[in-house]
């Protein structure tokens, strides 16, 4: 039995080192996606409260379309579709060798749109829970609309969205097991290897297991930490924030 924990090692024929760096992986395509996709998130949120009709047309079926297609195929539209368009647009313009996409890439567009679709809901909500009184006030300061959000809407936009920007987070960590399929070495393509090598099924999912547990654990601190400084000061005001 301790013959089959050596596998997990850094010795020879062990596995620690290819499942530290796919951990590293993970944790990286993770951390690209996540502003990407939250930034992308408030353009689609701001889409979907416009006063135009246009924009928030396609705010909302934006986000009722990457919400409704399965993470995997969307995955699998940007890396083979947007490849094999991207290298059409290569050859006209005549350029030399081919056009491939990075996995990495590929993964970080197709979590990231993925992520925006969701998140765009959470901004939603809190932009929908600042009073528009305080823009007004801002306009009467003769602060710029870009100025107001900035320097009033944003920072409550963060504290009242967090919540739920965490729990997007949380999803997004666990969905970057799927770049594995486009051989991007992330614990779960490494894992699988491993498996297929050794025939330890066991012992190497649940060394992917504990790993993602591990950055689970990790991120629900990190995220009630930055809860509890983004509240600071709002319990001596009763909770009034508006």
């Amino acid at each position: 039995m301790f013959d089959k924990f050596a596998l997990l090692g850094f010795g020879p024929g062990g596995w620690g080192l290819p499942l530290l760096q796919g951990a590293g992986i993970t944790i990286s395509i993770a951390l690209a996606t996540l502003p990407f996709g939250l930034a992308l998130g408030l353009i689609v949120a701001l889409g979907k409260r416009s006063e135009k009709i246009v924009p928030r047309w396609l705010a909302t079926v934006y986000a009722t379309v990457f919400r409704g297609v399965p993470e995997l195929l969307t995955l699998y539209i940007i890396y083979f579709g947007i490849q094999v368009v991207l290298q059409e647009l290569w050859q006209r313009l005549g350029l030399p060798g081919n056009f491939s996409m990075p996995p990495f890439v590929a993964g970080m567009v197709a979590l990231g749109v993925v992520l925006s679709a969701f998140s765009s809901e959470v901004w939603v909500g809190a932009l929908n829970s600042i009073q528009k009184g305080q823009r007004e006030a801002a306009a009467a300061l003769g602060l710029s609309r870009s100025q107001a959000f900035r320097l009033i809407v944003f920072p409550q936009l963060i504290r009242v969205a967090l919540p739920g920007l965490g729990n997007n987070w949380m999803v997004l960590l666990k969905e970057t097991s799927l770049v594995s399929v486009i051989t991007l070495p992330d614990i779960m393509f490494i894992t699988t290897r491993a498996n297929v090598t050794t025939k330890e099924p066991f012992l190497f999912f649940g060394a992917a297991m504990l790993i993602y547990l591990a950055f689970s654990l990790a991120s629900a601190w990190g995220v009630a930490k930055l809860e509890a400084r983004s509240n600071r000061g709002i319990a001596a005001f009763g909770g009034a924030t508006r």
